[in-house]
């Protein structure tokens, strides 16, 4: 997980405000730093020592912090409580839980849940078994969009404009594998949106692949993405396509998505973008090779 760079947190005249230094004392926080003493509170955050330690103790009084026996500081259950009513967090985990079990029984590998927020994926749940394969994913982490499947779900269906614009931005790359060519990723997102399903080989680490579906809300628009996990070797990708399609459908279906009515108005489909008729059955997809053509499954 990426701390929120300060430059999303400026006001748009470059000096920061009351609150942008507020929100970077918040911001300070991640997965790698999850306790924090005030001294690093105030370097990560960029503030001096007096301001972060006025502005620490107001988040604590408030319950945004919460200070432990050690003097360190974590983030307190008050956001958690307030994170809850966000209709792209914990609403949409309950709605999604029981497919996502389902996906899990059959499969018994890694299953996730995931929205998109600018150019990251977050991910809002995660089901693991012992002997999965192992991915640096956990509830709440974010990774670039191009370089997983529930990235290049999401991906597939943003607005034309965000899409040229992430594609001719830099694409970070993680292993060999990752796509890294502005090209051959509008070839990706293209079969995307043909199959309805995406698939990322190697491209986080060399031994894990994903196969993800998008999740529609109940105007048509793609919302979330669910994804299974499994080894690159030996992966059956035909065989799960169908299986994390039919959960992605389940999803939405259960958030008042109805393929019928969204075919008949249009609305969902991505504009100039390829939209396929959610009524028609998308074939299965074999796993794309470095180049984006067809490799061996």
């Amino acid at each position: 997980m990426t701390t929120l760079p300060h430059s999303r947190l400026h006001s748009p005249r470059g000096t920061p405000t009351a609150t942008d230094r507020l929100l970077s004392v918040l911001a300070a926080f991640d997965h790698e730093h999850p306790a924090l003493c005030l001294t690093d509170i105030s370097r990560r955050a960029g503030l001096s020592l007096t301001t972060a330690h006025r502005l620490v103790a107001a988040l604590t009084e408030w319950g945004a912090l919460e200070r432990d026996e050690s003097g360190d500081y974590h983030i307190g259950l008050r956001l958690w409580e307030i994170a809850a009513l966000a209709p792209r967090g914990l609403a949409l985990r309950q709605v999604a839980l029981p497919y996502l079990e389902d996906l899990y029984e059959a499969t018994h590998e890694n299953v996730q849940l995931a929205v998109r927020d600018g150019g990251e994926v977050v991910y809002t749940e995660w089901l693991a078994a012992r002997s999965s394969v192992g991915v640096h994913i956990r509830v709440g982490a974010r990774w670039p969009l191009h370089a997983t499947g529930v990235g290049l779900a999401l991906l597939a269906y943003g607005e034309p404009e965000f899409q040229e614009a992430y594609r001719t931005g830099p694409l970070t790359a993680f292993t060999p594998y990752t796509i890294t060519d502005a090209a051959r990723l509008r070839r990706v997102l293209a079969e995307v949106r043909r199959t309805g399903a995406a698939v990322s080989d190697r491209q986080v680490t060399d031994d894990a692949l994903s196969v993800a579906a998008p999740v529609h809300g109940p105007d048509g628009a793609v919302t979330a993405a669910v994804s299974v996990v499994v080894p690159h070797a030996g992966a059956q990708v035909p065989a799960l396509v169908p299986a994390v399609r039919l959960a992605a459908r389940g999803i939405s279906r259960a958030l008042g998505w109805r393929p019928e009515e969204t075919a008949r108005s249009g609305a969902g489909r991505p504009s100039g973008r390829g939209g396929t008729d959610p009524r028609r059955r998308t074939p299965d997809i074999p796993r794309t090779g470095e180049d984006g053509a067809p490799g061996p499954s």
